[in-house]
């Protein structure tokens, strides 16, 4: 039998309890740091969502915004001008993704200087995902004249120097590697390759991205680790999600969104709820700043930031 879905009061009730997380997760709020992720839009709709979400959030003086860049430079110039854009036009302090995918490493670093060029001082270097039907999981080939990994592509935007280099880390390990050992090795090239910070992936078992904290400090990795934090607004959009990325959906959470396909309004309450008691949590646990994928939507974001105390910053006349 299906779980009862909660009511609009109940999913209020669980945000705003005194013993939840909004009287927990604020506590250090002074802090807290925050980051957002946005993509580049593909139509003039989508452009004015990812405006909307720019704008709503531009207040709230986040650390960085990351902008995403597609596999085989199929988003290149969309990523370029949103960047351009950003600087042009807000406060915030963009940094592009970058990737080897389908590209040489001519044209990968190309784009790099690009970026020195327009004023961009922060790249997020990633492989990237294979191109085409194998996508996300699926068999990865590097070109015989590009970069082969994120490890390589830190060398070289390294080479060219001036730029801070986040990465990627698996918390619940990269759905091609043999072993989270693996894995760790692998960040640990990327850090001695330039490497300044590293953000993880979305994950929902916060005893899991524990662990793996506990385990890449125990390898000598030292370089800052940003929880990626995922609002659940979709639940079935967010499972498929997970299952190429190899992020576990726990019982309790699919059990949270179980009956609430037209419920929108609950989804979006519990999404706030279940993001920031995990903020609350990594806060007990020491971690000040979340890096968050906003999917080009802003509502529920400002919520948890509201949560956490990250106010609007006052204009200074």
């Amino acid at each position: 039998m299906a779980a009862t879905a909660p009511s609009l009061a109940e999913a209020r009730a669980l945000l705003l309890s005194p013993l939840g997380p909004v009287a927990r997760a604020g506590d250090n709020a002074d802090a807290v740091r925050v980051s957002f992720e946005f993509f580049p839009p593909k139509t003039d709709k989508a452009e004015e969502t990812l405006w909307e979400a720019v704008r709503r959030l531009e207040p709230l003086n986040p650390d960085f915004v990351s902008v995403t860049y597609g596999a085989g430079g199929s988003t290149r110039e969309r990523t370029h001008r949103t960047v351009q854009r950003m600087l042009a036009e807000t406060t915030l302090k963009p940094a592009a993704h970058l990737t080897c995918v389908e590209a040489s490493r001519a044209e990968v670093d190309e784009v790099i200087e690009s970026y020195k060029a327009i004023g961009v001082n922060h790249i997020v270097a990633l492989r990237g995902d294979p191109p085409g039907s194998a996508g996300i999981g699926g068999a990865y080939q590097p070109r015989a004249d590009g970069y082969a990994n994120a490890t390589e592509l830190s060398q070289a935007i390294r080479r060219v120097g001036g730029f801070d280099i986040t990465v990627g880390a698996y918390p619940e390990k990269h759905p091609e590697s043999p072993s989270i050992d693996h894995d760790i090795d692998v960040l640990k090239a990327k850090v001695d390759a330039g490497a300044t910070r590293a953000i993880s992936q979305f994950f929902f078992d916060i005893d899991a991205f524990l662990r793996f904290r506990d385990r890449i400090r125990a390898a000598g990795v030292t370089i800052p680790l940003i929880p990626g934090i995922m609002p659940v607004s979709n639940f079935a959009a967010t499972q498929r999600m997970s299952a190429s990325c190899g992020a576990s959906v726990p019982a309790w959470l699919a059990t949270h969104f179980d009956g609430l396909d037209d419920d929108p309004e609950t989804r979006k309450l519990l999404a706030a709820s279940v993001a920031a008691e995990t903020c609350a949590r990594l806060q007990e646990e020491g971690f000040q700043d979340f890096h968050f994928y906003t999917l080009n939507r802003a509502d529920l974001v400002y919520a948890i930031c509201r949560v956490l105390g990250v106010r609007e910053q006052k204009a200074v006349a």
